[in-house]
């Protein structure tokens, strides 16, 4: 279990970092007429935000084979 924890911690690491940053996103700039699914909702596009952070630090997370 420690190693898959391990094994994925960059990819945890940039799923709160994204979804921090999606939220910082909604409040500074946001969708002020409510007309942007993503965007003006602030759950949505904290979400987005993890994915994307999720997804990004796997990219260039190269593992070595043992």
């Amino acid at each position: 279990m420690r190693k898959r924890i391990k094994d994925h911690l960059l990819e945890v690491i940039g799923a709160i970092v994204g979804g921090i940053g999606g939220f910082i996103y909604y409040h500074t700039i946001g969708c002020s007429s409510g007309a942007c699914p993503i965007k003006s909702n602030p759950w949505l596009v904290s979400l987005w935000g993890k994915i994307m952070g999720y997804l990004i630090v796997g990219i260039f997370n190269f593992k070595r084979k043992s």
